[in-house]
């Protein structure tokens, strides 16, 4: 089965396998396993922040940025299709008591410029209006098609936002493949935010985790959400060594996804009734509209699975996410099966 829904869905490698079978272990929630902390100080280390804690999932690690950030009754201007808003179960209403305002790019893109986000901030605003507490933005951006915010947009935004006495959290959940797609450090696409979120479980590969950075105090009382939210995990040390594998090897290999990803945009682009650009693919997300092929996304999935491939729907689009586990021939042969999955109507 080729699996292309996500680079959720990676192994863990041989090197990450051994790791965790060999891995010195403590208590974490009493701050005693040292293999978390050598995860969490490398993470701070790359990102050139004071400190980093190791969180289950992103949706934890930015739901407890949230709630940092902001207070009850006050709003968080994210882009529309943003991860936090769409795909984390309301959780920043439920858990912090505060409302998404989302923000549509004008260009299409997802990536938000600075007149697009103050157009939507209300501070000093009459009492009965919801104040901004929070910019949230994401690079890459999952269901913009993985395109990137550059260091030079990010530290704008930061700039005008901190002038406003804003905060900024960036979903970093793949930092690592903006990174690589600009051939920018992770550390100055995250420098200007407050905090940002990186998973260590989508394309690093490995298999649980992700990581919450920021200051040192931020931090700290992060680790009290992370226990109210039921992320002490006691001997998880199993689980970081796994990530400290991913954290320093897997980067490396990132280019190789993201070259898959465009021969695969440029073959789906040579399909009858699919529109997409495959100059617009810039990281490892290929998302791409079927509607003219007069048959819906969900069935031409189906299809695609009966001839083991797997793919997710989203409306009249597709998504395709290559990985580590998704080879050059893997594509050609997505792009085979693709062509009988449309080909005709059944």
């Amino acid at each position: 089965m080729i699996d292309l829904r996500s680079d959720t869905v990676t192994k863990p490698t041989p090197a990450m396998r051994r790791a965790m079978a060999e891995a010195e272990v403590g208590d974490d929630v009493y701050g005693e396993d040292p293999t978390i902390n050598r995860l969490q100080e490398r993470a701070a280390e790359i990102f050139e922040k004071e400190a980093a804690i190791f969180v289950p999932t992103g949706s934890m690690g930015n739901q407890i940025a949230v709630k940092l950030h902001t207070r009850p009754g006050s709003e968080v201007v994210i882009e529309e299709r943003g991860h936090i808003y769409n795909y984390e179960m309301a959780a920043m209403s439920a858990v912090s008591g505060t409302l998404a305002r989302p923000v549509r790019s004008v260009d299409g893109t997802g990536i938000l410029n600075w007149g697009e986000i103050e157009a939507a901030i209300h501070v000093g605003s009459a009492y009965y209006v919801a104040p901004t507490a929070l910019v949230a933005l994401e690079n890459s951006h999952n269901l913009a098609g993985g395109r990137v915010y550059t260091s030079a947009r990010m530290e704008e935004i930061c700039e005008r936002a901190h002038a406003l006495k804003l905060p900024v959290h960036l979903d970093g959940a793949r930092i690592f493949n903006a990174s690589a797609a600009l051939g920018e450090p992770v550390a100055a696409l995250a420098r200007s935010a407050d905090s940002v979120m990186f998973c260590l479980s989508k394309g690093l590969g490995a298999p649980v985790g992700s990581m919450l950075l920021g200051s040192r105090a931020f931090i700290d009382e992060a680790r009290v959400w992370r226990k109210i939210l039921g992320g002490g995990m006691r001997q998880a040390g199993v689980l970081a060594a796994a990530g400290l594998i991913a954290l320093e090897e897997s980067p490396k290999l990132l280019h190789e996804d993201h070259a898959n990803a465009r021969r695969l945009a440029e073959g789906l682009a040579e399909v009858n009734g699919i529109k997409i650009d495959p100059e617009r693919v810039v990281t490892n997300i290929v998302l791409f509209d079927v509607s003219e092929t007069g048959i819906a996304a969900d069935e031409i999935c189906l299809r695609l699975k009966e001839r083991n491939v797997l793919a997710s729907g989203f409306g009249s689009s597709i998504r395709m996410v290559t990985h580590y586990d998704v080879s050059g021939a893997d594509i050609e042969t997505t792009l085979r099966e693709m062509q009988k999955a449309v080909g005709s109507r059944q």
